[in-house]
């Protein structure tokens, strides 16, 4: 059964007449009635009755006909979907972002996305590095945004985008406040606001332990959010990626001896070919102005 087929039976269906029917699809009579046989053939009995030039459905037609037009519908259904993937209109794209990457930079990058893509629908979620690159290789995600701790690039495809320091949040009026820079022992002894969900956690702790400098975690959180607002109401300071710290009011100073920066790469499944969406967030990616 073919769509050239189907088309000349409801055309013959609506017009009663060959001659009209192929007008109507733009080929020859000869095509039209080869076509509307070879699936006579098919299905194994007649879908018109014919009385010399008149034409007309028979009982087969009839009750074939419904399942036709819902055929034909689907099929034009299906090339607009297609068409509007193409030309992404109406077309998705799933990424992922990790939890501890700042928003406002992110956001920015993101709305030029879509201005140059109208029809770009587009789904954010967020969550920490090894739920991402799951989600990525199950196909859950078309795309992801996360830190590159080094060897992501043998299981993931990745397009660098900036890189940031780690600086010391604080509240207002806090000692540290006059310094232009923070050094690690000058943090010794002071409260400290623990980000549970940072992905350099551990080796931040590591850098700390091995200089023989003592955090008392007062407060501890997954969420950025929370960090940031008991930071800004003095129960201590903070680590945070300086492109993340986004609640007015908080002072940051960079860290320094040792400095601590990470990079930022959007990532895709090597080997998986991009649809159009990602293959154009890729585009936009590598050509947005990120910071440094």
């Amino acid at each position: 059964m073919e769509m050239s087929q189907i088309r000349y039976v409801l055309a013959a269906a609506r017009a009663l007449n060959f001659t009209r029917a192929a007008e109507e699809c733009h080929v020859t009579q000869p095509a039209l009635t080869k076509g509307i046989k070879a699936l006579e053939t098919e299905l194994g009995a007649n879908l018109f009755l014919r009385e010399g030039r008149r034409v007309l459905l028979s009982e087969f037609g009839r009750s074939m006909l419904p399942h036709l037009r819902q055929i034909a519908e689907e099929a034009e259904a299906a090339r607009t979907l297609a068409q509007s993937f193409r030309l992404l209109e109406k077309a998705p794209l799933r990424l992922g972002v990790l939890s501890t990457i700042g928003h406002m930079r992110l956001a920015r990058f993101l709305a030029r996305l879509q201005s140059g893509h109208p029809g770009m629908e587009l789904a954010v979620s967020e969550g920490p590095l090894d739920r991402l690159r799951e989600d990525l290789d199950a196909g859950r995600l078309d795309a992801a945004i996360l830190s590159d701790l080094g060897g992501l690039g043998d299981s993931l495809r990745l397009t660098p985008l900036y890189e940031e320091r780690y600086v010391v949040v604080i509240p207002p009026q806090h000692r540290l406040g006059g310094m232009n820079a923070v050094t690690l022992h000058d943090l010794s002894g002071e409260n400290y606001v623990d980000r549970l969900s940072c992905e350099m956690r551990e080796m931040v702790m590591r850098v700390c332990d091995g200089a023989g400098v003592s955090l008392y975690a007062r407060f501890r959180s997954e969420r950025e959010d929370w960090v940031q607002a008991m930071v800004l109401a003095g129960i201590g300071f903070a680590f945070m990626p300086e492109y993340s710290v986004s609640l007015p009011g908080l002072i940051q100073r960079p860290l320094v001896q040792p400095e601590v920066a990470r990079k930022v790469a959007l990532a895709t499944m090597p080997g998986r070919p991009h649809a159009p969406a990602t293959a154009a967030l890729v585009r936009a990616a590598q050509s947005f102005p990120w910071p440094g």
